[in-house]
């Protein structure tokens, strides 16, 4: 569906707007990819890296409402990838949190109808679910806003999105911090042995948002099924595949964080559909308010519980160093270590 058209990614010079474009532009043939996003180093990098001439570079900011209309002109696909991810950033600045994720979200939405864009996904968190913290509850506003937009019957874009958890070796993930603490001789620090999390290759995030791409209908919202392991299991799988022997040092829970990812509600699971490796959450069409405040659906009953990293399936220390393995950056780190000593272990 990407050949011939052209694609805009706010936020494009992240890991996922990075690995994206490699995708799109290695096994498709669209017009142009245009990178959306405020950092000029980081797309002067991706323009040398790429060098490719089907892809493009704005500047800008999704709190431009302007810049962003301009953008968008013959755009055919939009991803919606910008935010404010960090959560303890968010805490501390909520209202910068709020103009980007919120408002700077509903001038992404307001520029894909002025243009006539075909279909728009938006990026969302586990975070969104039962939301704690300013970062999620930004996202779960982010959500609403989409879901609002997909309401109106007038709109000729289709409004669709996403949820996935911290992805593997992107900016969010513990992983990182570990291999430095290994080649540092630090201690690996954890929360709380028993907090579990949902482990999500970066490819498989790219896949979940073509998935959605290809299949969402108006106010869809896909979830990727996903294993887990606890982060005191990925802790030892990771000092076993780098040979170190590091002291674990438990650091307790920090603000905003839950024992458990929670990526569907229990509420939402009830008009899920079951795509197979996706969950499909439907949303609500009806414009009728009084199915909104008066009357329910007598035939719909809550789940016991939502889809979540405690009932995933949980994986071993082996089997998470077996998925760790098919990680092109865990080889570049053991390719860098292995000099000092380690010895990579091939998965069997």
């Amino acid at each position: 569906m990407f050949d011939g058209q052209t694609l805009l990614v706010t936020g494009g010079t992240g890991s996922f707007g990075h690995d994206f474009s490699r995708l799109v532009l290695g096994q498709h043939q669209p017009k142009r990819v245009i990178v959306y996003s405020r950092d000029e180093k980081k797309q002067h990098d991706m323009r040398l890296e790429f060098d490719d001439s089907r892809l493009g570079f704005v500047i800008g900011d999704v709190r431009d409402r302007n810049q962003l209309v301009m953008a968008m002109r013959g755009v055919d696909y939009v991803f919606h990838a910008a935010a404010l991810k960090q959560v303890p950033s968010c805490e501390f600045f909520p209202m910068e949190a709020v103009l980007t994720n919120v408002l700077g979200t509903n001038n992404v939405l307001d520029a894909a109808e002025i243009n006539g864009v075909k279909k728009l996904v938006v990026l969302s968190t586990d975070k969104a679910v039962y939301p704690i913290n300013a970062m999620g509850q930004t996202k779960a506003l982010m959500e609403k806003l989409t879901l609002a937009r997909a309401k109106q019957a007038e709109t000729e874009t289709i409004f669709c999105g996403v949820r996935y958890g911290n992805v593997m070796y992107s900016r969010g993930s513990v992983i990182p911090l570990f291999v430095k603490q290994i080649t540092s001789g630090m201690p690996l620090t954890i929360t709380d042995p028993d907090m579990t999390r949902l482990l999500l290759p970066l490819a498989e995030a790219v896949r979940l948002v073509t998935f959605a791409m290809e299949n969402g209908e108006q106010g869809d919202i896909f979830v990727r099924k996903a294993v887990a392991t606890t982060v005191q299991t990925l802790a030892e799988a990771m000092l076993n595949l780098f040979g170190a022997n590091n002291p674990i040092e438990v650091v307790g829970v920090r603000a905003g964080e839950k024992l458990h990812e929670i990526l569907v509600s229990a509420e939402e699971l009830t008009r899920a559909g079951d795509c197979g490796e996706y969950y499909r959450v439907h949303c609500h069409r009806d414009e009728n308010y009084d199915d909104y405040f008066v009357r329910g659906i007598i035939s719909e009953t809550i789940a016991r519980e939502g889809y979540t990293s405690e009932n995933a399936p949980q994986l071993s220390v082996r089997e998470t160093e077996q998925l760790l393995l098919e990680l092109p950056e865990i080889h570049r780190d053991l390719q860098q270590w292995r000099p000092q000593g380690a010895r990579l272990r091939r998965a069997a």
